[in-house]
């Protein structure tokens, strides 16, 4: 490393990055942190641009540190070294593996996603407000092979740092867009696919749907459900089973549930 190290918290580099962790801030600068190796690892294979990599030795440990920096260095991303205390400030959770990244904000919109693979299963996150539940259910898209994640009306920011950690870096290999509702759901239809929400009242069990062909699963907040834009008469409400006090599962157990479902359909409706 050839930069000289940042000792002090109140370096201007060190303050920019760290005002990242506000949304407002995302939102201004168009740039986003990226806390972890492994996430580091995925966003540079993924081909984001990184603009530079803060790196306290003494912290470093791992193979996904060493691969991290070393894509870093091929890439000319440029590697800051800094303290273990200025590392501190940085860092936005409690998983000090002595890296973290600012980069760029991608365009996420529909117009950006890359052409669906014939008969694409689609994810809609309809209002979804914890980032973290977002991660994880962009870690259980990236299982089941889904084709595409959209953030429909979404109540945070996409590069939450706490999404991307949910998400364990599958954030940024999943083709992803943000719209609102009427934008989303105009898509779909141009798509020509079959819509399917979850709603407890529901009288169709998510098992008796059929998920073969062009598929939109759409999935509300937990404090709210969905709203009345996914009411209509190409939209095919389901429900998952509840046979205790609870009424609901967590929206990433529920997408779990449905994303292995259309899974297990389409294996079974391949040739032998």
């Amino acid at each position: 490393m050839n930069e000289p190290t940042i000792t002090s918290v109140q370096n201007p580099r060190v303050k920019d990055a760290a005002r990242l962790r506000d949304r407002r801030h995302r939102a201004r600068q168009g740039r986003f942190l990226i806390d972890g190796a492994r996430e580091i690892v995925r966003a540079l294979q993924a081909g984001i641009a990184l603009e530079q990599l803060f790196v306290c030795e003494s912290l470093r440990r791992g193979q996904d540190a060493d691969v991290s920096l070393k894509l870093a260095r091929s890439k000319e991303v440029e590697i800051v070294p800094v303290t273990p205390q200025v590392f501190g400030k940085l860092a936005f959770g409690d998983r000090a593996e002595g890296l973290l990244a600012t980069a760029v904000t991608p365009r996420t919109t529909l117009a950006e996603l890359p052409p669906l693979a014939p008969d694409p299963l689609v994810a809609v996150l309809a209002g979804v407000e914890k980032p973290g539940n977002i991660g994880a259910v962009l870690r259980t898209a990236d299982a089941a092979g889904v084709s595409a994640v959209i953030l429909a009306d979404p109540q945070t920011d996409l590069f939450n740092p706490n999404a991307i950690r949910a998400s364990l870096g599958t954030i940024f290999s999943l083709p992803i867009a943000t719209a609102t509702a009427s934008e989303t759901l105009a898509w779909l239809r141009e798509k020509q696919c079959r819509i399917l929400t979850t709603r407890v009242e529901a009288q169709l069990t998510y098992s008796e749907a059929d998920y073969r062909g062009p598929t939109a699963v759409v999935l509300g907040s937990e404090a709210q459900g969905l709203s009345d834009a996914w009411i209509g008469a190409d939209v095919v409400p389901v429900r998952v089973p509840m046979l205790g006090v609870a009424d609901s599962l967590n929206v990433s157990a529920t997408a779990a549930v449905l994303f292995y479902e259309a899974l297990r359909q389409r294996a079974a409706a391949r040739p032998a």
